[in-house]
């Protein structure tokens, strides 16, 4: 089974959590640690890339093998430019920066990615990616116009737009590393109301009353990155907001 078809089995029975692991941010041995921890707390997929734009092939590969050695999750490149491409993966989002004002991350990066993949025959995920307040680093490198965290009516029809050219996923992000203030919950509840492929969410998502107020509004996914990669124990930190995303549900070490 592919990793998109996973994606939609595992959300046929619940919600969804992904952990994101930057292999800017961290030494690969230190990546399979997190992803491991991750796994542990319950997280159903890994993440690696972000917003870093400087990831070579190479730590790229290692990063994932690394991840690959310690948990048995799958892991789906999630790439800041058209150097983030890796056979080790299991499937890369395929996403456009649909809110950017620079053509290079709305499809210019996907553009000169395109052959490569295509040679490579990497799962590719289609995906509507849109960067809201604050934005932090990867609003900045991505020179998104930044949509307000109230803004229901521009983010649902960006979201909708996303659907209506065939991407498969739909993914709001307020910027890795922001505070703990993520997309509003009725912009959430808004977008769910008129799309019907499944809505991730991430940045500033610490705790489990803001990943339950995130789900029960109506996202699919709940993504966890910084948080995961600054904790000491990673596994207590994931856990409450695993089992929250999941209704609460005990998740066993």
């Amino acid at each position: 089974m592919n990793v998109y078809a996973s994606i939609l089995e595992k959300l046929r029975e619940e919600k969804v959590h992904m952990t994101l692991i930057d292999p800017a941010s961290q030494t690969p041995d230190r990546a399979g640690k997190i992803a491991e921890e991750a796994e542990a707390a319950g997280t159903d997929f890994i993440m690696v890339g972000g917003g870093s734009t400087n990831i070579d092939g190479h730590m790229l590969d290692r990063t994932i093998e690394s991840i690959r050695d310690s948990c048995t999750r799958k892991i789906i490149i999630f790439p800041g430019s058209s150097n983030m491409v890796s056979d080790r993966a299991d499937a890369i989002y395929y996403l456009s920066l649909m809110n950017s004002e620079d053509p290079e991350f709305i499809v210019g990066h996907q553009v000169r990615a395109a052959r490569y993949l295509r040679a490579l025959g990497l799962e590719v995920i289609p995906m509507g990616y849109l960067v809201f307040e604050p934005g932090m680093t990867v609003g900045k490198v991505g020179k998104a116009r930044l949509i307000g965290r109230e803004d229901h009516i521009l983010a649902s029809s960006f979201a909708l737009s996303a659907q209506l050219f065939g991407m498969k996923l739909v993914y709001f992000e307020s910027g890795s590393g922001s505070p703990p203030t993520t997309v509003s919950p009725k912009v959430v509840s808004e977008t769910k109301a008129l799309i019907s492929v499944p809505l991730i969410v991430g940045g500033g998502i610490r705790d489990r009353e803001t990943a339950q107020a995130i789900t029960r509004a109506g996202a699919d996914i709940i993504v966890t990155g910084t948080l995961a990669e600054r904790s000491q124990d990673v596994y207590a930190s994931l856990h409450p907001i695993i089992s929250g995303v999941k209704g609460g549900i005990p998740v066993q070490k």
